[in-house]
């Protein structure tokens, strides 16, 4: 019952160049320096042998658009389909991991494995990020990258969910406030938010030819 939870699409590549994409729920950040994160993948999914073996994969975040190619890859096996070719998405080639990148994806995080703790039901990877891909058309004119634009999803038990409105930044809660006109405009905001209609983020489709930009880590 621990919710919500990201549904990170993981993409691998095995010793002959066969690509796959699972879906995975039970990932996250572990460490960061070095940066490094895990993923608990069961035994008989058809990419754990994949990455126990090649020691490599890449997690994809999944927006909105990517929220129908995230289920399928989440119930259909790579040992039956071609996931890549039948979802059409963009196979990408990353840049210092051999599995691939999915190019509709806002963030890519390429990963090679550092351990592996056999735990029951599933088994935990442990893995050292070394690059980040993200999508050009999320990076403002300050270069910043905006992430909240991307229209990420969360996972509910059982349920794809869209983020909510923004409720505050790390720190606000101890950030000194500018008396009672602050909070006027406070409630304000959160008024006009109860109200706001979320833009629609368009196709996955449309942007299969957009740039990235490397950020080394």
């Amino acid at each position: 019952m621990l919710y919500p939870v990201p549904a990170v699409m993981i993409s691998c590549a095995d010793e002959e160049g066969r690509s796959n994409i699972m879906t995975a729920a039970w990932a996250g950040t572990i460490c960061s320096d070095p940066v490094m994160v895990s993923v608990s993948i069961r035994p008989e999914r058809y990419s754990h042998d994949v990455i126990a073996r090649t020691g490599e994969f890449v997690i994809n975040l999944t927006t909105e658009d990517l929220t129908y190619a995230a289920d399928f890859c989440g119930v259909r096996s790579g040992r039956d389909v071609d996931k890549f070719e039948y979802l059409q998405l963009t196979k990408l080639p990353s840049a210092k991991v051999k599995a691939p990148s999915i190019g509709e994806s806002p963030v890519c995080l390429e990963c090679l494995v550092t351990g592996i703790e056999h735990l029951g039901t599933h088994d935990l990877f442990l893995a050292r990020v070394v690059q980040v891909s993200v999508d050009e058309k999320y990076l403002d004119e300050k270069g910043r990258f905006v992430l909240e634009d991307a229209g990420l999803v969360a996972y509910v038990h059982g349920s794809y969910l869209s983020l909510g409105e923004k409720l505050g930044t790390f720190g606000f809660s101890v950030r000194k406030k500018d008396g009672g006109n602050r909070r006027r405009a406070a409630v304000r905001s959160a008024e006009s938010a109860a109200g706001r209609k979320k833009p629609s983020s368009g196709r996955a489709a449309d942007r299969k030819d957009t740039r990235r930009k490397k950020n080394s880590k």
